[in-house]
């Protein structure tokens, strides 16, 4: 790790770094850094997490730090809301002791005020490419001085579709520009956007891309009738802290919310098309510890950034290695351990392979004591299993009375989960 004073950096800078609590670098950032002073385009892969809105922020705000005049110099794009107004805040903490003006601009809030701001200093522009290309159209913005161009979670914004847009914007900027792109994955449309846009771009790559060390993974074979039945199980017995479930679409997250809710389980649904101070609303009372439990799918998730997170639950398994990855990389983080907990239906043991092998290892399948499995075959050999000291582990498992419940939720670090145990 490299201190920060080691980089040339102005003073003013160090000074913001220094109080909010930075004192050496993350991988990412001692690498970025240094090569993006030098104005020397970046293709960082990196997990969430690592500190890489610091690693593109620092550097901008050195480059644009004696910046006079009222245009845009750097263009950060994101693809939600939620994660424009992240990296706003750093800016912000980074720039406070500089006369650099910051702004934020999407859609799912009123237009207006954000063209009155637009109308004064504005140096730095974090956006969302919707509402970004209607500023652009409507010539309430122009990027004609633009210096530097940041795409953070390309990745995302390609799963989002928003990589048409993104190509319409790159069409109002200058020919000459810093650009830095930083990503958890490489999809082959991001690969062909980066051979257009980027001049000899320096590639970093931190670690392999796959969830962090710090997060245990286990699967539960069931079958779709026994998911909301296995959620509660586990939710009353096994799960515990600040959890998030993923659905696959916007009509099953609402119908796990309306169960968990049933079940007086302190949860939030997150859904794509809820307003954005819906979305605020429920976003700040997971953080806070308001709820515990927060429902989502791929989309509405984007841009989450919790760090105490203690599980993830993927109540419908990801279509892809890349969605698993998003989605486990919301636990573990900053070096804390984290669950990954998975409902594994029987056609879904070709994408479990190919999770495995990203993984480098096999996940570890768990049986859920005292359900009722039916007629479902739920490992192939039983006996085989039940003879392993594996499988002793994994399904050792206590029945949690009433009693032991109520002494659970008296415990000094335990946040109750529910108000009654459910009849599952």
């Amino acid at each position: 790790m490299t201190s920060f004073n080691e980089l040339n950096i102005s003073s003013r800078i160090l000074d913001a770094i220094e109080s909010v609590g930075y004192e050496t670098t993350t991988p990412i950032q001692e690498r970025t850094i240094p090569i993006a002073l030098k104005g020397r385009d970046v293709l960082g892969l990196a997990q969430t997490g690592t500190g890489k809105t610091a690693a593109f922020t620092i550097p901008i705000l050195q480059k644009l730090i004696n910046a006079d005049g009222q245009s845009i110099k750097a263009l950060i794009i994101a693809p939600t809301r939620e994660l424009a107004d992240q990296i706003n805040e750093t800016v912000k903490q980074l720039s406070k002791y500089t006369k650099l003006k910051s702004l934020t601009v999407y859609g799912g809030v009123n237009k207006k005020p954000e063209v009155t701001r637009l109308q004064r200093r504005v140096d730095i522009l974090i956006a969302c490419p919707g509402r970004l290309l209607d500023h652009l159209k409507e010539k309430s913005l122009h990027l004609n001085d633009l210096e530097v161009l940041v795409l953070d979670e390309a990745d995302t914004m390609f799963d989002m579709g928003f990589l048409p847009d993104i190509t319409k914007i790159l069409t109002y900027l200058p020919n000459k520009h810093q650009s830095l792109l930083f990503a958890a994955t490489m999809p082959k449309p991001i690969k062909q956007l980066t051979d257009k846009i980027f001049d000899s771009p320096e590639t970093i790559q931190i670690g392999t891309i796959k969830p962090a060390k710090t997060v245990s993974h286990h699967l539960y074979p069931i079958n779709e009738k026994m998911k909301k039945d296995a959620l509660l199980k586990i939710l009353n017995s096994t799960a515990t802290g600040q959890i998030l479930i993923f659905t696959r679409t916007k009509f099953r997250t609402k119908k796990v919310f309306a169960e968990l809710d049933k079940n007086n389980f302190r949860v939030v649904a997150l859904q794509g098309n809820m307003s954005q101070n819906k979305r605020m609303q429920s976003m700040n009372g997971f953080k806070q510890g308001k709820y515990d439990i927060l429902v989502a799918t791929d989309i509405a998730s984007r841009g989450i950034d919790v760090s105490n997170v203690t599980h993830v639950i993927n109540y419908d398994m990801p279509t892809t290695v890349d969605t698993y990855i998003h989605r486990i990389g919301r636990t573990g983080r900053a070096s804390k351990e984290g669950e990954a907990y998975t409902f594994m239906l029987p056609e879904d043991s070709g994408m479990v392979k190919r999770i495995e092998k990203v993984l480098g290892e096999n996940i570890e399948k768990r049986f859920l004591e005292d359900f009722n499995y039916g007629d479902m075959k739920v490992f192939d050999s039983p006996k085989q299993l039940h003879k392993s000291n594996r499988f002793k582990r994994q399904t050792n498992f206590k029945k949690t009375s009433t009693k032991q419940s109520r002494t659970r939720n008296q415990s000094k670090n335990y946040r109750p989960q529910s108000k009654k145990q459910s009849n599952v």
